[in-house]
């Protein structure tokens, strides 16, 4: 009886599977194996051309970002004209993800070499903990950027503008609030381990007790959920503020008889169009990056065998993608930023001139209208 359950144990994996009766877990180190869930010894192992091309995507992405994020960072504090309040948001982003890739791409590309986590135990529990620090940070950074745009575009005239101590006080609650909601699992709320496909780690989606999973209730409500939905509202509002501008100032136009208002008010209006775009690509860009992960943690929660080790891998994959987002984003479409890029670094400079000039003057204008009355 013994030897016939040794065999139906043996079965217990794919008929097609190439590797006979190995997993995706053989290869962890020991020192590893008590965080590893028992829901992955069912899992053969991975193609090994999976782990070539993540460890490829990897490189290109981490290369990116962290020279991306620094030439932002680096242009923007080093450019009086840039140094609004505002801006101190869009640097704080810069610096979340610059520190997220700087940190994390290493880790990973190694582990994709040996096809497992090499590093350690503890080092697992950190690289889990600074992922889900820089993730946090850059979302409620993405947060009060879109709060300033509110501010600024649907309030109007009415709004206080933000200063830069206010800015600092956000930037400097974001960080406290992501670091106390980050160390639990380091105190038994939740823990983190390694991921399905032994690479990478983060939180633990697969214990069924209650109080683990009322981490990540609660986690993805703050970090997700309502983000999402008050950035949705606020983008619905922006957009409608500028629709109706725009519609007013045609009206306007009509009735004395020209094309267009060239005021500084209509000029004002377009440059802020194109912001709010930007600014809505960018958030839409960062949740496109971390719903894989929001997916993955919650199927691990209510749907196990839908989360494989090659499921798992698409949560790091499109993360870490986030972090090249937002530097291209504000290269291309940051006309003051264009330049002071041209000043300081012309071999990285966007060719632009010719394409959109006249935009770019009107939205250079009022970058220099708008930090006026931020300072007043």
């Amino acid at each position: 009886m013994s030897w016939n359950n040794a065999a139906m144990a043996n079965n217990a994996l794919p008929s097609t599977n190439p590797y006979g009766n190995y997993t995706v877990v053989d290869t962890v180190p020991k020192e590893l194996l008590h965080m590893v869930d028992s829901h992955w010894y069912q899992f053969p192992p991975m193609n090994p051309l999976w782990y070539s091309l993540v460890g490829f995507w990897m490189v290109v992405m981490g290369c990116l970002s962290v020279a991306g994020n620094f030439v932002v960072i680096w242009v923007f504090m080093n450019t009086k004209s840039l140094r609004t309040p505002a801006n101190l948001l869009v640097v704080n982003l810069a610096m979340s993800d610059f520190l997220m890739m700087f940190t994390m791409f290493p880790p990973m590309v190694i582990s994709c070499y040996w096809q497992t986590w090499t590093l350690g135990a503890f080092f697992c529990e950190i690289y889990a903990f600074l992922g889900s620090l820089f993730g946090c940070v850059s979302i409620w950074t993405m947060v009060f950027i879109t709060a300033d745009r509110y501010n600024v575009i649907v309030k109007g005239v009415s709004a206080e503008p933000l200063t830069s101590s206010g800015a600092m006080a956000r930037i400097g609650g974001t960080w406290a609030t992501a670091l106390a909601w980050c160390l639990p699992p380091f105190f038994g709320w939740n823990r983190y381990v390694p991921e399905g496909n032994m690479t990478a780690c983060g939180t633990d989606y697969l214990t069924e007790t209650e109080l683990s999973k009322s981490y990540l209730y609660i986690y993805s409500i703050w970090v997700y959920i309502f983000p999402l939905f008050y950035i949705i509202y606020s983008y619905t509002f922006i957009v409608k503020a500028v629709a109706a501008h725009e519609k007013g100032m045609r009206e306007q136009a009509k009735k004395m008889g020209v094309k267009s208002l060239r005021s500084e008010e209509a000029q004002k209006t377009s440059a802020e169009c194109r912001l709010c775009k930007v600014a809505l690509m960018t958030v839409t860009l960062w949740f496109m990056a971390w719903t894989p992960y929001f997916i993955i943690n919650w199927g691990g929660m209510f749907n196990k065998p839908m989360v494989t080790p090659l499921f798992s891998i698409w949560g790091s994959v499109f993360a870490k993608a986030n972090a090249v987002y937002n530097p291209i984003v504000y290269a291309i479409s940051h006309p003051k930023y264009r330049a002071a890029l041209e000043k300081k670094l012309p071999c990285l400079a966007c060719a632009t001139e010719g394409r959109d000039g006249g935009s770019d003057a009107s939205s250079t204008n009022t970058a220099q209208v708008s930090e006026k009355a931020e300072s007043a």
